[in-house]
Formats: structure tokens, sequence, C-alpha cells
């Protein structure tokens, strides 16, 4: 059956969302100076990050910081934010695209580091870019059911080692420009964490509600964007192509359901320039209520909704409309529409 996946909720609400970034800025300029020999055979002009992406700088973790630890911090922060002890935490759900190791899950570290009860489920969700929406949704889901009465949302992720991996490969020469162009993805990625907390909206009137949403698949494409520590390989203009007609049937389907036209702000994933002006034009968003992150911070993966709506909080008021908005490799395409 072709169509949206669509879900809406009565009693469920974001209670906090809230980051932590890494202390270290690492310029696109610097990026592109370990480059230089490169882009001099290959005649690719210095500037190409800002350029073509607009990422100007992104951040990497300094000496002494960790996703993890950065991870457990924005969690403390979240939960206290929230007014929660973590004692009534029910589901913890990490989504992030870092991992150190297979096994096990990274969801076990946050449990024990966030000193969450025996009794809080706790696993792991992989989704490329969507999964911190996959994860509210989850959790949405359950609380709802009255499964659980909290929940916490978590990411972290860490670019240095793939960062690393494609600068070196990069500088052994040997590759053509279509080579280059196709590594080009993973010099814009930057690292940080975030956390969510989610709750019942009829305990905690102050919350802000979570309406519902759309998910659709378009999985047909799952070899153009591929990934690993070692690289990110990706065919740029067939995967916008392919997620920008995935989003706008998406888009198109939900209406007869919801209303996004007139929404307060748009929380879209944090690609690049080139990314959030696509999506812009082919649904008809208002450009002044679309903010970005991604020149100073890049793409921080499954972080970057909640990095994003976590630094524009400050400036939403009560009841505005919210609505979260990601593509990730797949392709996947999730929405998820608050009530401020």
């Amino acid at each position: 059956m072709h169509g949206n996946a669509t879900v809406r909720y009565d009693d469920v609400a974001l209670l906090s969302v809230a980051s932590v970034l890494p202390s270290r800025v690492t310029t696109s300029d610097e990026i592109e100076d370990r480059l230089t020999d490169v882009l001099k055979r290959l005649r690719l002009k210095p500037g190409l990050l800002r350029r073509v992406a607009g990422v100007n700088e992104r951040r990497n973790w300094a000496e002494g910081e960790s996703s993890d630890d950065a991870t457990i911090a924005a969690g403390e922060r979240a939960l206290a934010e929230a007014g929660v002890d973590p004692s009534r935490v029910g589901l913890l759900i990490n989504t992030s695209v870092t991992r150190k190791h297979l096994e096990p899950s990274v969801a076990v570290r946050l449990h024990h580091g966030l000193g969450l009860p025996s009794s809080a489920i706790n696993f792991d969700v992989a989704n490329a870019c969507l999964g911190f929406i996959n994860g509210m949704t989850l959790a949405a889901g359950m609380i709802q059911s009255g499964q659980i009465e909290y929940a916490i949302v978590v990411n972290g992720e860490d670019a240095d080692e793939i960062q690393v991996n494609t600068v070196e490969r990069l500088t052994r020469g040997g590759l053509d420009r279509d080579a280059f162009m196709s590594e080009f993805a993973s010099l814009t990625l930057g690292s940080g964490s975030a956390a969510a907390v989610l709750g019942r909206a009829s305990a905690h009137p102050e919350g802000h509600r979570i309406i519902g949403g759309v998910t659709r698949a378009a999985t047909q494409f799952h070899e153009l964007c591929v990934g690993s520590v070692d690289g990110m390989f990706t065919d740029a203009k067939a995967l916008l192509k392919g997620g920008l007609a995935l989003v706008v049937d998406a888009w198109e389907e939900a209406q007869s359901t919801f209303s996004w036209s007139g929404m307060d702000r748009y929380i879209t994933h944090q690609v690049s320039s080139v990314h959030t002006n696509a999506i812009v034009k082919a649904v008809g968003l208002d450009r002044g209520r679309v903010p970005t992150t991604y020149p100073t911070l890049g793409n921080v993966g499954p972080a970057s909704i909640p990095i994003t709506l976590a630094a524009e909080q400050e400036t939403l008021d009560r009841g505005d409309r919210v609505l979260l908005m990601g593509v990730g490799s797949g392709l996947n395409t999730s929405t998820l529409e608050l009530q401020w």
C-alpha cells in the first residue's frame, strides 16, 4: 500500500528539550587547508564547504569531552528542566548514529549514567538522521497507551573519526572530481548531544502538546547514501531529487489530515543551504520561519533537530505551532507537530 503512516496523540507533551555542544570549533577553512593539494589538483576553488553547503564551522569534542558524557549531561539538564525525577522515567531511547561498538547498546551506558531505575526500558533506535523523531514517536505511543509515565529520548554524535578518515583518504590522491564530491557530505558533519523528556499532557498543562505526524518511505533509494566510520559516500544529486519527491508526496497527502501551511516554526534537519532552500521551495515554506544551525554546527545527524529546537525555544510563544521535519538516508521522511 502506498501512502503515509499517520499518527495522532491526545495526551502526550514534550516537557523539555536540551542540548550540550562540544567546546572545540573546527572551521571549514581549517578542513580545506588540509585538502589544499587535492583541491588544486581537481581545480576546485577554496571556500567549497562555505559556498556549496553553507557550513562555515562545526563543533568537535575536545580532549576530556565525549559524546556519551555530553548526552548524559543533556539528559540531566532536560530532566531537571522538566521537573521529572529520574526514578519516574519508564523509557530511555538512544537514537545516535555514533557507536563505539556493536554491543551492548549505547543506551545501557546512558541509562546507567542518568541513574534511571531498573524498571526503565532502554534500547537504541537507529534510522540515520530520522532517529530522534522516530524515538519521540515511539515514546509518545507508549505514553499515550499508558505503558509508561515519562520517557527520555537522547542522542549524541561524534563526527571526528569519520572526518579524519575521510581527509586522510582524500589526501592520498588518485581520486577524480566525482569521487571527491561523493565524500563531500562527510566534511559537513558536526558533533553534539541532545535530550528531550516526554510525559502526559493531562499531568503537565505547562508542557508542549505533541499533536501527531506522518512517516513515509522510499526505500528504493537505500543505496544513495551509505556511511560508516570509514566514510560516507553519497550520490548528492540523486539523493536530493529522491528526498524532495518523498517530502512533497508526504506533505501533500498529509494536508487532508493536518494543516501545516501556516506553522509558526519549521524545525528541519540541518544538512546544508542547498537542502534547506530546496525543501523551503518544494513545499512553499516561509523562509523566515525556518531557523538554521548548520552554518555554525554543520550536520549533527539525528541531533540536529533537537539541537535546533533547543536553540529556538526561547523565541517561541505559548500556543505557537511547530513542525519537526526530517529526511533520513534510506530514504525515509517523518514530521511531528507540536503545539508550544
